[in-house]
């Protein structure tokens, strides 16, 4: 690995401006507007990976084109499937940032532009790792299928149908995905469980129209105070949420899992000072880790009804609406809280309001077993590439893909995640330590020894 790990130096500075110029791009997903810096972006990927010997193809879709590029095959050598997404989020609120969000700026040693660390810096440290590989060995020591798309923050349906038709095209041991974060500075993780997702929007209405509150309130439902009720009642005082069969399928912890959880030394005063709240809250019983990562939530992530301008307007609502989420653990299904939160909403709703129920989207949580092989590759190269070895975590969070590479590719996914959890992902002033951008790329270059040494598929 001398060669490789020479190469990484001598092309350090490189490798920043390659990052910058894609980061440059405003690849906004969610705004129609960016559909020219969306394929540009793909363009870029594209040409990068083409001039590395990797001949890449833009697969059109309805929506952004899908970047595919695949090494040759290595005979006794696993295939590994590298994925990432080349959109972002939208910048908003722009004043919000000290620089602008699409003019990379290097300060304190972090590059600061939206798409720093979702994703755009640390797909790349892939890209990198195989081209130092490629130009100082000729070759990579196993295949490597590279599999970037432009959907993933609008919830990749044109990934999900290419998916459908390319399975044999994307067989792969295992799928690599940077798109996380380490356990706390100087700490990197490997990611072996993600908590799945539920979510709906609740709309309730009552009167044709708005109507004056003093001459109705206290005669008929008010839309709003039904809606805050029913939300109100699907959750207790002590965190517990009031769906039936809600906790049917909840596998409790065992003492080694919390033991394993308690070892980490989460730092909760540290956690609180960073979020800039005095004191954490959460279903009781449990730690914050153990809330965060282990068991289900309940979280509103948005209410609306009634006048919300400048001033007073004494009015009766005749609507009201809210979204709101629950966050699964593993063996938890969707359907079945869907089913358990219809019952309950029913039960909740007062008389003289309607209400509807609209299920938005679901994805299951994600477990990967810790003592995989794979795992351990991973556990080799991350600290070859930090110079510690890493913690295994769970995250709260959701990556829809990763079960839909479950379910229809049948493998499971290394989530090796090289930001930090202050990187200020979906906000502003997003970062991306350069320092970690570096170690990640040698942490890949790394990792691809380490899997080729593996059994590959009979």
């Amino acid at each position: 690995m001398q060669r490789i790990h020479e190469y990484l130096e001598q092309n350090r500075q490189r490798f920043e401006e390659n990052l910058v110029e894609l980061l440059r791009i405003p690849s906004v997903s969610a705004d129609g507007r960016c559909r020219g810096a969306i394929r540009q972006a793909a363009g870029w990927l594209a040409d990068h990976l083409t001039s590395l010997g990797l001949p890449a193809e833009l697969v059109p879709t309805d929506g952004a084109p899908i970047v595919y590029a695949e090494s040759p095959a290595v005979a006794n050598a696993p295939t590994v499937l590298v994925y990432g997404h080349y959109d972002v989020q939208p910048p908003e609120p722009l004043d919000q940032w000290l620089t602008p969000p699409f003019e990379p700026t290097v300060r304190d040693g972090n590059v600061y532009a939206r798409g720093a660390t979702d994703d755009k810096g640390q797909l790349l440290t892939h890209v990198k790792s195989a081209e130092a590989w490629l130009k100082t060995q000729g070759s990579l020591p196993l295949q490597l299928k590279f599999l970037f798309e432009g959907e993933e923050e609008v919830g990749s349906d044109s990934l999900n149908a290419y998916l459908d038709r390319a399975a044999d095209r994307l067989a792969c041991d295992v799928i690599v995905i940077s798109d996380s974060s380490q356990f706390a500075p100087g700490q990197p993780a490997i990611t072996h469980g993600l908590r799945g997702i539920a979510y709906y929007e609740l709309r309730v209405r009552g009167a044709q129209t708005d109507l004056h509150s003093g001459a109705f309130g206290g005669s008929i439902t008010n839309p709003v105070q039904a809606l805050t009720a029913m939300l109100s009642g699907l959750i207790d005082a002590s965190g517990r949420i009031q769906v039936p069969g809600f906790y049917d399928d909840v596998v409790p912890m065992t003492e080694d899992e919390r033991e394993r959880l308690a070892a980490l030394g989460f730092d909760e005063p540290r956690f609180l000072r960073q979020l800039g709240v005095v004191e954490v809250s959460g279903e009781a019983g449990y730690t914050t880790l153990e809330r965060r990562w282990t068991r289900p939530s309940l979280d509103i992530n948005g209410i609306w009804g009634g006048y919300q301008g400048e001033g007073s307007k004494t009015v009766l609502p005749a609507e009201a609406g809210a979204k709101f989420s629950f966050r699964l653990v593993p063996r938890q299904q969707a359907s079945k809280v869907t089913a358990g939160l219809r019952q309950r909403l029913k039960q909740l709703c007062p008389p003289g309001v309607r209400w509807e129920l609209i299920d938005m989207h679901s994805a299951p949580a994600v477990l990967v077993p810790p003592d995989s092989p794979y795992v351990a590759a991973a556990q080799r190269a991350i600290e070859q590439g930090f110079g510690r070895p890493p913690v295994l975590v769970r995250e709260g969070g959701s990556i829809p893909i990763v079960s839909d590479f479950r379910e229809k590719l049948g493998v499971d996914t290394l989530l090796l995640g090289w930001g930090l959890d202050d990187d200020n992902m979906h906000a502003p002033n997003e970062k991306f330590s350069l320092a970690d951008f570096h170690r990640g790329i040698r942490a890949s270059a790394h990792l691809w020894q380490e899997l080729s040494v593996l059994d590959s598929r009979p």
